[in-house]
């Protein structure tokens, strides 16, 4: 590596870990308690798909812990980086730790021992802060995982429920608060481990997460908006154009051969995944210059989202839509292209164009610009374990994220897969 260390854990890391629990806690609360309020009412069908969900989204962030806890006890040294630190909670344990993701309870243990990790590290000033890092990383991923299985469908709903009902309820306005701020965080948490991996000398400040953050804010709104009044008018529809879509898109991600988990059914869960993140979201899964990807899919969203507005204004009650209606036209369309263009000015402005070089000339400044600065050479863990403890799952993400060029990897099975770019 080029002289260059990875982030040593610190109070902020802490900080985003309690937090990161708290927005979990309270965002699984509202949901109990909005489903809650669905059967007293006798909304059962409301009921039964907010249920479907929320479990739907356990499971799925459920199997990719198990998965990764898998491979983790599989790495070679795995064992003595963490030895005296400890691991993931009753992660040592096969048959209990089994017992715990089968009771839906690993996400939330994976949480504790985030928190404990890090409380030993950084209060009682104890050893184990690059397995500390290690798990926030973990963490990043999941949420961003249970953001667009549970977070982004939910929102959809209420919306719908809203617009259907056309009144809201004090329930209905904290479960869309906390969908909200669950994405939101999900958007900070993430951008925040993806600079962790940066050369100290092209981290970039919060400036550049602002930007991230609208930009994402600006594409993912306008999504949700668009899909919840396309259910308002023809709600028997809406879960065709999911089946459809989520084909299509688990197909792109077959055809570009993602190799993102070390097995054969983890990569189907993780096609299957991404299928459900690109129905809201652009998310890269392969290696190479990612423009034209990233083109053909907002051209594909464009459209269908102005074929969604369309439907709904066509089938749409003019008199009870009448206040908000042409608003709603012009502004969704408006707010997406405005997100296109903070994602160009990102890319233009806070985007460190990095690549690898195979060995820095000792005669270059120190203080050279974002677009020349070389990225990391990763030692992904392979049967060469590096000295230091690196998550490759968020490495090989951030790798792809920050390179314009694919960063080649020797791992066990060839190359790795690319970051998402939400």
């Amino acid at each position: 590596m080029e002289g260059a260390t990875f982030s040593n854990y610190s109070w902020i890391d802490f900080v985003f870990s309690v937090v990161g629990v708290c927005t979990f806690l309270v965002d699984w609360g509202s949901d109990v308690w909005l489903a809650t309020e669905f059967y007293r009412q006798g909304d059962f069908v409301w009921f039964s798909v907010l249920i479907s969900l929320m479990v739907l989204s356990s499971v799925v962030v459920q199997m990719f812990s198990w998965f990764w806890l898998q491979y983790d006890r599989q790495l070679p040294r795995f064992c003595s980086h963490t030895h005296g630190v400890g691991t993931v909670l009753f992660a040592d344990k096969v048959e209990v730790s089994c017992l715990l993701h089968v009771l839906q309870l690993g996400f939330l243990c994976r949480h504790i021992s985030a928190i404990r990790q890090g409380f030993r590290v950084w209060w009682r000033k104890q050893e184990g802060s690059e397995y500390a890092v290690y798990l926030t990383h973990d963490l990043s991923m999941l949420r961003l995982i249970e953001t667009f299985c549970e977070s982004a469908p939910q929102l959809t709903l209420m919306i719908y429920v809203m617009l259907r009902t056309n009144k809201a309820k004090t329930v209905q306005f904290v479960s869309i608060a906390a969908s909200t701020t669950s994405i939101a965080w999900m958007v900070v948490d993430y951008h925040r481990s993806l600079r962790s991996f940066l050369p100290d000398k092209a981290k970039q400040d919060w400036g550049s997460s602002l930007v991230y953050f609208l930009w994402n804010l600006l594409l993912i709104a306008p999504r949700v908006a668009a899909l919840a009044l396309f259910s308002s008018v023809l709600p028997g529809y809406i879960g065709v154009h999911f089946l459809i879509m989520w084909f299509v898109f688990v197909l792109w991600a077959c055809r570009q051969k993602t190799e993102f988990m070390d097995s054969v059914g983890g990569e189907w869960l993780y096609r299957a995944t991404v299928g459900l993140i690109w129905y809201f979201s652009w998310f890269n899964v392969a290696e190479g210059r990612t423009r034209g990807r990233s083109i053909i899919y907002h051209s594909f969203i464009t459209a269908d989202g102005g074929i969604l507005l369309a439907t709904w204004w066509c089938y749409r009650d003019p008199v009870l839509t009448e206040s908000y209606a042409a608003a709603l036209l012009i502004a969704l369309p408006l707010a997406y292209i405005l997100g296109l263009l903070f994602k160009a000015l990102y890319y233009c402005c806070f985007h460190p164009k990095m690549w690898r070089r195979p060995l820095r000339d000792p005669g270059l400044p120190n203080d050279l610009p974002d677009a020349d600065v070389p990225f990391r050479d990763f030692s992904i863990q392979d049967s060469t374990l590096s000295s230091q403890l690196l998550n490759k799952r968020m490495a090989s993400h951030a790798s792809h994220f920050y390179s314009n060029q694919g960063v080649n990897r020797n791992t066990d099975s060839t190359k790795r897969a690319e970051s998402p770019h939400l």
